[in-house]
């Protein structure tokens, strides 16, 4: 399966935080997926992961919060990242 990465980064936003974010567009949807994407976005406090989206292999899109893992419902890049800013804000205050 051909990816084509479009974007990586790691961003700094607090002394013991920070955020990971990786998105690939694929030639074909995941098993478990509609879309031609693959993701990974993460917020670490601490050296804990507390905010995960992802949508791994045959589970689909979804995301984690804490010890907590709930469906999500992936419409595109842009929507996805917005959505995981608006949830790191959450996390932060």
């Amino acid at each position: 399966m051909k990816a084509g990465l479009l974007l990586s980064e790691r961003r700094v936003i607090a002394e013991n935080t920070f955020v990971e974010m990786a998105v690939w567009r694929l030639s074909s949807p995941l098993p478990g997926s509609r879309r031609g994407f693959k993701y990974r976005l993460a917020l670490v406090v601490n050296g804990s992961c507390v905010l995960r989206c992802d949508n791994e292999a045959g589970k689909g899109d979804h995301k984690h919060e804490g010890s907590e893992e709930t469906p999500y419902a992936f419409n595109s890049p842009e929507a996805l990242l917005g959505d995981f800013w608006k949830d790191v804000d959450k996390w932060r205050h």
